[in-house]
């Protein structure tokens, strides 16, 4: 065979590999975190690309992935049980199938020497972070929301990172994860869709001269459990089968928002960072609606 086709036929062979795990149109196995299958709609931004986001040979959790901002602007999983313990000693990892680095479609460490051009053209590198003074990481998919300790090794990959403000990062967001871990645990029976997104605010962090990552205005959330206990006490009875939240990401945020996921839709499209066809969950997680008892 003539060493051209030879080539070509590789090349091909890697093309399918990355497209089978960064996608237009979401796999099934990667569907399985969505609520009834199905994304949120009226985020179709130029720049992004989903990321079926694959550790240690399994799927974990969908990531929508703008590759010009270098942040997700939501990611979708599924909570686990679990009791809120962090992971410790997990290195930062990155995406190869957003990098020139081709060969696997799983989330991989930092290499020790990398070179800043085989990563950062299409994502957040650490470098990214390092000077970055008045803000922190801060993960869409928290750890203390996943309860297997692949599933929450998995939430410490760039992609899954936006830029907080430290204040509110521990003394509002944190929080609040510590309060839905503890409802979900409680009163939810069947599976819970969570999706966690965020609105930027034309802010970036620049690095060399050059803006590198956008800063998120607001942070948002909400989940879906179709499932739940019926006996739940009344001051927590009415935030099922779904609730959301919201967080200004400033230093002198004083306080969550908690409204009802429809509320969450109108603010977002308020915001105009959404699409007004803007849905997180199928008929609002409203069972009767979309037909699901899960």
């Amino acid at each position: 065979m003539a060493l051209w086709l030879q080539v070509g036929l590789l090349l091909a062979s890697l093309s399918t590999a990355v497209r089978g795990r960064v996608e237009e149109e979401l796999s099934p196995e990667c569907r399985a975190f969505l609520y009834m299958g199905t994304p949120p709609t009226g985020l179709e931004h130029h720049s992004v690309k989903y990321i079926c986001q694959f550790y240690n040979k399994k799927p974990r959790y969908v990531t929508l992935y703008s590759t010009e901002d270098h942040i997700p602007i939501y990611s979708a999983y599924t909570f686990k049980r679990s009791d809120g313990e962090k992971c410790i000693d997990v290195p930062w990892m990155y995406e190869p199938q957003l990098s020139t680095s081709l060969g696997t479609d799983e989330m991989q460490p930092f290499p020790r020497g990398y070179m800043h051009m085989n990563f950062e053209d299409a994502q957040a590198v650490l470098d990214d972070y390092t000077n970055a003074i008045y803000h922190e990481r801060g993960t869409l998919n928290p750890d203390e929301h996943q309860n297997e300790p692949d599933d929450k090794a998995s939430t410490y990959t760039l992609t899954n990172v936006v830029p907080v403000v430290p204040d509110f990062n521990d003394r509002i967001w944190n929080k609040q994860e510590h309060v839905v871990r503890k409802r979900l645990n409680n009163y939810c029976r069947g599976t819970a869709y969570v999706v966690t997104g965020i609105t930027t605010s034309g802010t970036m962090i620049r690095r060399e001269n050059m803006n590198r990552i956008a800063v998120p205005a607001y942070l948002w959330s909400a989940y879906c459990c179709a499932d739940y206990d019926h006996n739940t006490p009344f001051a927590e009875r009415y935030k099922f089968p779904s609730f959301a939240h919201y967080g200004l990401n400033q230093e002198d945020t004083s306080q969550m928002v908690e409204l009802s996921v429809q509320k969450l839709k109108e603010f977002l499209k308020n915001t105009k960072f959404v699409n007004p066809d803007f849905q997180i969950f199928v008929g609002d997680c409203d069972p009767q609606s979309s037909g699901k008892t899960d």
